[in-house]
């Protein structure tokens, strides 16, 4: 089980840098450090102390690169923007933690330095990609390559709730529909037919048997079914649980293929986003590790080793396991023409379009699945509890 750890730790040019990253124990979020060439300060489980307050805050991180990015290209200096930021927001906690900011640019800091003063607000990607832009000058368009990157991160994920919104209403209306069946219904049918259990078919009498049952139990019923709810809501919170079934689907065929070109995606995008701000290749790729699922960290930490040197990119991710047939034959194109980070984006792009396509066609296949299954069962109870009048109405003509 990995638990998420909020660092402060010197780089090799003994600068010091905060980030978040996910590691199962504190040797190993230790040695992901060491990996890096960091040396760690403080160490810390993200939750606890000063960063649990901070986790409250609803700070509209999108937002806030949307809102600087626009100040800046209108021509307003940095400590002006952030300003103004602080001036027009009215709640309090965001406002806070742009006066913070902006008083750490009074005090002569860099606006990475600021920003990485706070990993539980803001990413380590766009604190890098901002301490990249502080070099070049060019901190509105690394503001627009983050915004970019976000925007499609979140339209894939708004699609995918979308996606899995109305199976979940349809189990939510069907399930209600099956209680008040199976809770109410049935333990009226079982005293009406009590009489004449002996010469009701099998189905039928354990259906009416199981509602009887209910009926001289419904305290019990009701306590049974809101503590197996509670209990399966409690058990879906806790993080071991939560690993558990991402690892049963990260494993299952067909949807753990999709979920890797999920996560590859994301390293494609955020990869490229950083090579065009200028980051090395190796060091953006240190910067992105922690985004990959756990299986994935290993070979990109191989990727880097074998990157450091002197291999050749394509071939090495192909080695590692971290390419497919497209994002092969772009990197290669990449590596050839000096376009590496465009040809990264373009992978993600085509990738992310064809993730797209899986959720679309998955959701039209499981709406007509879920209906003809919930259909089926609420007809089968109905059935089994009319049929005796059926048999009886037959005998009677």
């Amino acid at each position: 089980m990995s638990r998420s750890y909020l660092v402060s730790a010197l780089d090799s040019e003994r600068r010091v840098v905060s980030l978040r990253l996910e590691a199962a124990s504190d040797t190993e979020a230790r040695a992901q450090l060491s990996a890096r060439g960091l040396t760690p300060l403080t160490l810390r489980p993200a939750g606890f102390g000063a960063s649990k307050g901070a986790a409250k805050i609803k700070f509209d991180l999108l937002l806030f690169a949307q809102e600087l990015a626009a100040l800046l290209s209108a021509g307003l200096g940095l400590s002006e923007a952030i300003a103004t930021l602080a001036e027009k927001e009215t709640r309090p906690g965001t406002q806070q933690i742009l006066v913070e900011v902006r008083d750490a640019l009074h005090q002569g800091q860099s606006l990475s330095a600021a920003l990485a003063a706070k990993p539980a607000l803001f990413p380590e990607l766009l604190v890098a990609s901002v301490r990249a832009s502080e070099t070049t000058g060019d901190l509105d368009r690394a503001l627009g390559r983050y915004i970019a990157y976000q925007q499609q991160i979140d339209a894939l994920r708004k699609r995918l709730i979308s996606a899995a919104t109305y199976p979940a209403m349809l189990l939510f209306a069907g399930g209600g529909v099956c209680l008040f069946l199976v809770g109410y219904l049935v333990p009226k049918f079982s005293q009406i037919y009590d009489g004449m259990q002996g010469e009701l078919p099998l189905m039928s009498r354990l259906l009416l048997g199981f509602g009887g049952f209910l009926a001289e139990h419904r305290a019990m019923a009701a306590g049974v079914l809101f503590a197996t709810i509670a209990g399966s809501v409690a058990l879906l919170m806790q993080p071991a649980s939560r690993a558990k079934l991402a690892d049963l689907a990260w494993r299952s065929p067909g949807l753990g293929a999709r979920l890797r070109l999920f996560q590859l995606a994301r390293f494609y995008r955020a990869t490229g986003m950083l090579l065009q701000g200028g980051i090395p290749l190796v060091t953006a790729f240190e910067r992105v590790t922690d985004l990959l699922h756990p299986a994935l960290r290993p070979p990109l930490r191989q990727a880097i080793q074998a990157l450091r040197q002197g291999q050749p990119l394509a071939e090495t991710l192909s080695r590692a396991g971290l390419t497919t047939a497209i994002a092969l034959r772009l990197l290669q194109v990449g590596e050839r023409t000096g376009q590496l980070g465009e040809m990264l984006e373009r992978t993600a792009a085509f990738h992310d379009e064809e993730l797209s396509r899986f959720v679309d066609t998955a959701a039209k296949l499981v709406e007509p699945i879920l209906m003809l299954l919930m259909g089926g069962f609420i007809g089968m109870i109905v059935l089994l509890m009319y049929l005796p009048i059926f048999d009886l109405a037959g005998g009677m003509q």
